[in-house]
């Protein structure tokens, strides 16, 4: 399987939003790897989701892995969520992990390495990139923080976050 990344949402050193600022805690181990290891947690009791870690080893800070544009194994990420809706396979960072069988197992896998899960070059030019305020979140939630490829039909969120 795989796909296009098309929206993210930077957690940098400092935020309060961030996994990271409650400190290293043997859970959160992964976000304090160097740059380009995999942190996956189970949230809101029901799904996991993935952080690339963004800083150098014993450094906090991740980007959320929000939407991806499915490319291959399509017919298998739509049987891992329940959908042939297209638009909807990847469309958020729960619906993304389910998609992609992402779970635990990837926690701290270094994803810069070929192997089961690995993050590539571009396949085509991005189009434009937007910004936009965060989702699902309280703390610092006023900062301009999400990524993501303006005209996309695969993004999360409301419509008026990606115009």
């Amino acid at each position: 399987m795989s796909g296009r990344i098309v929206e993210t949402e930077a957690y940098p050193v400092g935020d309060a939003a961030a996994h990271a600022f409650g400190g290293l805690t043997p859970s959160r181990r992964s976000l304090f790897l160097r740059q380009g290891h995999a942190y996956v947690y189970f949230t809101y009791g029901s799904c996991f989701m993935m952080n690339v870690s963004s800083e150098p080893a014993g450094v906090g800070a991740g980007v959320l892995i929000r939407a991806l544009e499915p490319l291959e194994g399509i017919k298998l990420m739509q049987k891992n969520r329940g959908t042939d809706r297209l638009v909807d396979v990847a469309r958020g960072p729960g619906r993304l992990a389910k998609a992609m069988d992402i779970d635990k197992r990837f926690d701290g896998m270094d994803l810069c390495l070929a192997g089961p899960l690995w993050l590539g070059t571009a396949t085509r030019p991005v189009r434009a990139i937007g910004t936009s305020v965060r989702i699902g979140i309280t703390r610092d939630a006023d900062r301009p923080h999400r990524y993501y490829e303006i005209g996309s039909p695969f993004l999360s969120g409301l419509k008026r976050l990606s115009p």
